[in-house]
């Protein structure tokens, strides 16, 4: 599989919960500053986010936690562009233990470009969006990750609001009935 190297870091203390581990705001923070230098690498840089007044608003993102990660641990952060068009591109990051080699969590994000003036979204310039492509081109027999598109849910709840388990059938007749 060939992913987009993102970025990497340690685990400082001041990021260690009560439980002992990673707090799980500081995995958002990790991934977030990866997707900072990904946009980087396509020229969405803190000169084009000035010059042109246009950056990228995140809309969605749903985020994974696999193995702990604990204070000093090294990790590594890869990412694939599953999708882009005229607007939104739509990521995916995993988490790594950079020397155990085990993943660690996994950030799936949905990316939309706004221009800052009008706080509208708006068209990639082509210059973007063609190393965007650039980008995703260049994952050569890249799989779609399993954790995508997941839907949180409890599986045989003792307790659930009016109509989850409603819900919860429709998702899964959906996904065995497709259109």
């Amino acid at each position: 599989m060939t992913e987009i190297f993102a970025g990497e870091g340690t685990v400082p203390a001041e990021w260690i919960d009560i439980n002992g581990h990673m707090n799980v705001a500081y995995y958002v923070l990790a991934f977030d500053l990866c997707v900072d230098a990904l946009w980087s690498r396509v020229g969405i840089t803190d000169e084009y986010i000035d010059s042109r007044q246009m950056s990228t608003f995140a809309v969605e993102s749903h985020i994974t936690y696999q193995r702990e990660l604990k204070v000093g641990d090294d990790y590594r952060i890869v990412a694939q562009l599953l999708a882009i068009d005229e607007k939104r591109v739509h990521q995916f990051q995993r988490m790594y233990h950079k020397h155990d080699g085990y993943l660690a969590a996994t950030a799936e994000w949905l990316n939309l470009h706004v221009n800052l003036q009008t706080r509208r979204v708006c068209p990639w310039p082509e210059e973007i969006l063609t190393a965007f492509v650039d980008a995703a081109r260049n994952q050569h027999d890249t799989a779609l990750p399993a954790e995508i598109m997941r839907k949180m849910r409890v599986n045989k709840p003792v307790f659930s609001l009016a109509g989850y388990c409603d819900q919860r059938e429709r998702l899964n007749l959906a996904s065995e009935n497709p259109a």
